[in-house]
């Protein structure tokens, strides 16, 4: 069981390594697949970002020698590789190829991560001035560092376990003291995932649910949400003794995630301020826009927006990613929501800035505007709710009504605007042609989907009719006793 766990559980994690390697490569079964070599440096490229030598081809000598590359590349890192042969690899010898790659993945994956956390626990680290002294005198032999490593390797672990711990003590009495059967009931991954993205679980419920139903909802928002690919099942872990490989290389990908939410983070909220700043500046300057144009003429004043818009448009692009952001206002930082408001408010001033220009439109032109408008709004609002048959009929009655008479005065308004002379009396334009262009083309929309539109509210009516029927058919299925009273609803209906 433990044997068959981590192969599936090793494949996967190497997968998702090798997706990133150009180009792209698959392990379809470890043991085979490995006996070649050449997935096994494509691993080991990826992880080290260097370029390892190899041989090209395929027979015995050649798949050999790549082994040997790997193998040498990983002693030269002061790896231990014990009892681990190229022999052994290339029979495909599951004990050895299994621990191969957990050797790989604790360096690569396990160690580089915690060591980022070492410090934080007060764990011996390469990298902290305790774990090794510095001064000239120091031994530089092999057996300190290989101590030094073996050290460390305990270190990783703890670090890692304690991240978990910390990441579930926010979270009520969720006790996780190893990789084994401390996740079995699926909670701590519940609640890591809760404290990095607050909102996505719901550990209450959780509370009531079984082990392998949290595991499994663990499992999938993990993959999701958090784009951390399933290194296992629920089965894998809701077990006696679960393998505790497995679950280390498993809780590492959110290690690695946080870590990255950090990094990303930290740029966020530098794009935030530029974001505010930028932001604060083009509200001073449509205050001043809106001030020096009060006793302008509507084409003067249209032509100031229009050159407004077109530098706010270019202006905005570098800030769309944070300004246009999905996350949920939970989720957001403090920064992120005042900047959202601050987006907001913006908008509004512009979209009401619009509305009061098309107000002072020239005769004719203020009335079409206005009709547009209103058909444009009845298209974009949301059908009646059928929850309430009944009412749902009279609401799409009087839309249907009220459409219609709107859409009488199509022609005579579009003939209006094309028979429009752009000038007044000094031979000066009145509107800026680009508002004529828009207009005709808002005709051109409407009158594309007037027939659907009409069809969506016939539609709707007949839906609200049926549903109503149905109702009282529903009602009526049962006997009623006297002809009268059967008579008295007959005419009521």
């Amino acid at each position: 069981q433990r044997e068959f766990t981590q192969k599936k559980t090793f494949t996967s994690w190497i997968n998702s390594i090798l997706a990133k390697h150009t180009p792209p490569s698959v392990i379809s079964d470890l043991y085979t697949d490995i006996q070649q070599g050449h997935l096994l440096l494509d691993l080991l490229e990826v992880l080290s970002g260097q370029h390892l030598p190899r041989e090209k081809g395929f027979n015995t000598f050649q798949c050999r020698s790549n082994i040997e590359n790997a193998l040498t590349f990983l002693k030269k890192r002061s790896l231990k590789l014990i009892n681990i042969h190229v022999t052994d690899i290339i029979e495909g010898k599951p004990s050895i190829v299994l621990g191969l790659i957990w050797t790989i993945i604790f360096h690569f994956h396990i160690e580089e991560l915690a060591r980022t956390l070492a410090c934080t626990y007060n764990q011996p680290s390469l990298d902290c001035s305790s774990a090794v002294d510095s001064s000239p005198k120091a031994s530089r032999s092999a057996k300190k560092s290989a101590k030094i490593k073996e050290r460390w390797k305990v270190s990783a672990t703890k670090a890692l376990l304690l991240w978990a711990k910390e990441q579930c003590s926010l979270h009520g009495s969720i006790n996780v003291t190893d990789f084994k059967s401390s996740w079995r009931s699926g909670m701590p991954f519940l609640a890591i995932i809760q404290t990095l993205r607050p909102g996505l679980v719901d550990l209450e419920k959780a509370k009531a649910r079984s082990n392998k139903e949290n595991l499994r909802e663990a499992f999938r928002i993990a993959e999701l949400e958090l784009n951390i690919p399933r290194l296992l099942e629920p089965e894998d872990v809701d077990i006696m003794n679960p393998d505790e490989k497995s679950i280390m290389t498993y809780v590492a990908q959110f290690l690695q995630y946080s870590r990255n939410l950090r990094e990303s983070e930290e740029d966020t909220q530098e794009k935030v301020r530029e974001a505010m700043s930028w932001l604060a500046a083009q509200e001073k300057k449509l205050t001043k826009l809106l001030i020096d144009t009060e006793n302008e003429t509507y084409y003067q004043k249209s032509k100031e927006m229009m050159s407004f818009m077109e530098a706010f448009n270019q202006e905005k692009n570098p800030f769309l990613p944070v300004l246009s952001s999905k996350r949920s206002e939970a989720e957001l930082s403090e920064g992120q929501q005042q900047m959202r408001k601050e987006w907001n408010k913006l908008i509004s001033q512009i979209n009401e800035w619009k509305v009061k220009l098309d107000q002072t439109l020239p005769s004719p032109l203020d009335s079409i505007e206005a009709w547009l408008q209103e058909v444009e709004h009845l298209q974009a609002e949301d059908l009646p709710d059928l929850q309430d048959p009944f009412k749902a009929m009279f609401a799409f009655r009087e839309i249907i009504v009220i459409f219609k008479g709107l859409m009488d005065c199509f022609d005579s308004h579009l003939d209006t605007l094309q028979s429009f002379k752009n000038e007044d009396e000094k031979n000066m334009p009145l509107v800026l042609p680009e508002k004529l262009e828009e207009m005709k083309r808002r005709f051109i929309n409407i009158r594309v989907t007037n027939s659907n539109t009409f069809l969506e509210y016939h539609y709707g009516l007949c839906s609200a009719i049926a549903k109503e029927v149905i109702l009282k058919l529903n009602i009526w299925d049962v006997k009623y006793g006297t002809k009268e009273s059967v008579e008295l609803l007959l005419e009521k209906w």
